[in-house]
């Protein structure tokens, strides 16, 4: 198969570029802010843009570098009921691909202590988010034994990973909480107590 031409590489990234202005200005003036699960557009297939492990965005391979472009196209994400992750806006829906969480919880924020405790988490998209019962952790088992992947809900079924730092942090936090035959390591937040394992499995 021969090589694609410099004019028709061209020409298809041009496109892919209009793709993604539209997409942007559709979102950026639809009105009353962004509603997206009120959106019912026709879905139009997908497009190359990808959310790595790490939170950064990538289109056509390369990092977006533009931190209010992110912004905007975290704004309109939304997870289906089949779990496809999609942009959305008033007019139209693609698919994206999202290797693992679609944000990172990057900083953390305490107040209070014990049962009153109260946990925040900053994004990397700048959201912030206090741990509740309506924005709860899970706690995934990862792919090496005895490994956590840390998640706290942001919203609409939409997780942050929790970064390894702030992850550390926050198992600083920890506490066992439960019966003697039940007893769970984890922490409070909210008034609600998010259990990360059994005490008896860990070396406490």
């Amino acid at each position: 198969m021969g090589a694609v031409p410099t004019d028709s590489r061209k020409t298809q990234a041009q496109e892919s570029d209009r793709v993604l202005e539209t997409i942007a200005h559709n979102a950026g003036t639809a009105p009353g802010g962004r509603p997206v699960h009120q959106w019912n557009p026709p879905f139009l297939g997908e497009i190359d843009v990808r959310i790595a492990t790490d939170g950064t965005w990538y289109y056509l391979g390369t990092p977006i570098r533009r931190e209010r472009l992110v912004r905007l196209f975290s704004s309109i994400l939304r997870r289906e009921d089949d779990g496809r992750f999609c942009l959305v806006t008033p007019v139209e829906k693609f698919a994206i691909t999202v290797e693992d969480a679609p944000y990172q919880a990057v900083e953390m924020t305490v107040e209070g202590a014990g049962p009153d405790q109260i946990i925040s988490f900053r994004t990397n998209v700048d959201e912030q988010v206090t741990v509740d019962r309506q924005h709860g952790l899970r706690f995934a088992k990862g792919e090496s034994p005895g490994e956590i992947r840390p998640y706290v809900l942001v919203r609409d079924r939409l997780e942050a990973l929790i970064g390894r730092p702030v992850f550390y942090d926050l198992v600083d936090l920890g506490v066992t909480y439960g019966s003697a035959d039940s007893e769970r390591f984890g922490v409070w937040s909210s008034g609600r107590f998010f259990a990360m394992a059994r005490a008896a499995d860990l070396e406490l």
